[in-house]
């Protein structure tokens, strides 16, 4: 089954990094976190990639161009400008009757067999990994007289999960495909026609949008707090 990396976005979040280079060749931990999220595939024998391009596509071309990995990666343009639904439906030529689907921004230690099968257990089209949303505040925990017990730190929300970026896909999608967003328009047209089921992965998931992200990413890595990297390239 082949990987669909989508790193054609320009990334302006995380300006003004982005500016001259892709999110997906940002470091971490030594290498881009490209290559991060390609190992966590490659972890679990999920070797063959297609990297979908498009914003400073030649900056990594020029990564790949001569580069010996033991993995199979195909690069496609999809354009600059063509938003994540094209870009994923721009690639159905490259694929075959079942795959997956992740950006090039989030690490997790989601385990890949695992969300596979429970893909395969369900008549969907689609599983998508959601995980606990994580605050970006500390927030206040009172008694019923106002009094303050405790304040917790970013804690997880376990009430809201999110959208953490690790699909299944079945080829069969395309036929029901609708819209140019595949977050605001394909997966919610998908969702009411009930193909979409959500795989719960209450482990370690960080997204990198930011500089900031990157910075406290690679702050983990300096203390060797590194849960999404399973194994070194090529196992």
């Amino acid at each position: 089954m082949k990987s669909v990396i989508l790193c054609g976005g320009k990334g302006t979040r995380a300006y003004p990094y982005t500016e001259y280079m892709p999110k997906a060749l940002m470091p971490v931990n030594g290498q881009p976190i490209l290559v991060n999220v390609m190992e966590i595939y490659a972890h679990y024998g999920f070797k063959e990639f297609v990297l979908s391009l498009g914003w400073h596509k030649d900056v990594i071309l020029d990564y790949f161009r001569g580069k010996q990995l033991p993995w199979t990666v195909e690069l496609v343009d999809t354009g600059p400008e063509t938003d994540t639904g094209g870009r994923i439906i721009g690639l159905r030529d490259h694929l075959g009757d079942q795959f997956m689907l992740t950006y090039t921004d989030g690490l997790s230690d989601v385990p890949i067999n695992d969300l596979v099968a429970f893909h395969n257990s369900h008549k969907g089209l689609v599983t998508m990994t959601t995980v606990p949303l994580r605050s970006q505040y500390g927030t206040v925990e009172f008694g019923p007289q106002g009094r303050v017990v405790e304040f917790l730190e970013k804690p997880l929300l376990r009430s809201h999960w999110i959208n953490a970026g690790f699909f299944v896909l079945d080829r069969a999608v395309f036929d029901h495909w609708e819209g140019s967003n595949f977050e605001k328009d394909v997966l919610p047209a998908l969702a009411a026609q009930g193909m979409v089921y959500a795989y719960q992965h209450d482990g370690f998931f960080r997204s990198m949008d930011t500089y900031k992200d990157q910075q406290e990413i690679e702050q983990m890595c300096q203390e060797g707090k590194m849960p999404w990297r399973k194994a070194v390239v090529g196992s």
